[in-house]
């Protein structure tokens, strides 16, 4: 089983396949693939789908299962066997790691479930039961539509394993200073204090163009864009700003001056951070190169980041700092301010010890004012 990328006849697009032992494709999953491709999902997706499936199709064939024949029981046999697939362990009785996380196994089914709801509409397989309707059951908290959709039932997957609560990796003030502080050249400083300042990912920040940046008033337009050269892709369909600090723009600056344009000449590049020492120079940065960098960091420093990690960073400074979720959904670009939510605000131990030192403070000077008044 092989996942192969491809890149469409009479196109720049690039899209993925798998192939069996035989070397052809797979069709139901080409099929399913094709249907993403022609929907626009972004190629990103479609790996992910496609590592997913062909997974998938290496358990059928392990077990000599036909793919139009399962039901909810070797799925549920199909997750067992992604956290182990060497059933010989758990028969020896010895201690077992699980191989796959529980969300990496949600993620995985979900994908599986959506190849048969494909090929269920287009009557290649029976009808296999994954979901349930249920009505949502009462809650204290009823939101403002409660009286519209109350009765209204909502669809569940039948098989999930239930996650753990995991909170966002983030990294210390003085690590993020580590890490600007060991970097050799000004785009790779410009890079960790751009994702680190304004919560951008990635793959928004390999996509940028200089006339994306407003300097003269300290401002950067993230624009979604599927034709980058790098295949940078930026999350979501909707441009949004984000204000930086002048001193941001500073190294920017410093950047296009003493790096970019010295070393380019007249040969200029639209894209903000492009290859000028390895590789073809003059051209966009690949999420590779990014690795690559924050590899070099991790043998100097010791810290295992990466860039998500600033995204994470940034915004759990922003909540702790007391800025309104609104605003921090917003300079995230999250779809909803669930999603913040869920995933910023949490209290570790540094915060409870903060809180209640705090809260000794306060006790302190209430005391202290009454006992000024008692005098």
């Amino acid at each position: 089983m092989k996942v192969q990328r491809v890149r469409i006849p009479k196109s720049e697009k690039v899209t993925w396949i798998v192939l069996g032992d035989d070397y052809l494709p797979i069709e139901p999953i080409r099929e399913y693939l094709a249907y993403l491709e022609s929907i626009e999902r972004s190629p990103n997706t479609i790996r992910s789908y496609a590592h997913h499936l062909s997974l998938y199709w290496e358990y059928l064939e392990t077990y000599d299962l036909d793919w139009t024949q399962v039901s909810v029981i070797e799925l549920a046999e199909f997750m067992a066997w992604l956290r182990s697939p060497n059933p010989q362990k758990i028969a020896s009785m010895q201690e077992v790691v699980a191989k796959r996380t529980e969300s990496t196994v949600n993620v995985i089914l979900t994908s599986v479930c959506m190849l048969y709801d494909f090929h269920e509409k287009t009557g290649k397989v029976p009808h296999i039961p994954l979901y349930r309707s249920q009505v949502m059951p009462g809650r204290k908290y009823k939101s403002f539509l409660h009286h519209i959709t109350k009765s209204k039932s909502t669809r569940t997957r039948l098989l999930k394993l239930k996650e753990p609560k995991h909170y966002p990796e983030t990294l210390s003030s003085e690590q993020v200073k580590q890490l600007i502080d060991n970097c050799k050249r000004i785009r790779d400083k410009f890079l960790i204090c751009l994702l680190h300042e304004s919560g951008m990912r990635i793959g928004q920040a390999l996509g940028l163009r200089h006339e994306d940046i407003q300097s003269w008033d300290n401002l950067i337009k993230v624009i979604p864009r599927d034709d980058n050269a790098n295949g940078a892709r930026a999350k979501g369909n909707s441009p949004y700003n984000v204000d930086v600090t002048k001193e941001l723009m500073g190294l920017y600056s410093q950047y296009l001056q003493d790096e970019f344009m010295e070393i380019l000449g007249d040969d200029l590049s639209d894209y903000v951070f492009v290859n000028l020492w390895d590789g073809e120079i003059g051209s966009a940065m690949t999420y590779n190169n990014v690795m690559d960098l924050f590899n070099r960091l991790k043998r100097k420093t010791g810290i295992a980041a990466h860039p998500h990690m600033l995204r994470h960073t940034h915004a759990t400074e922003l909540v702790r700092e007391g800025v309104g979720m609104a605003y921090v959904q917003k300079r995230l670009n999250h779809a909803s301010i669930q999603t913040t939510i869920d995933t910023y605000v949490h209290v570790n131990n540094e915060d409870m010890k903060r809180e209640y030192n705090q809260y000794l403070n306060n006790r302190y000077d209430a005391e202290s004012a009454s006992s000024s008044e008692a005098e």
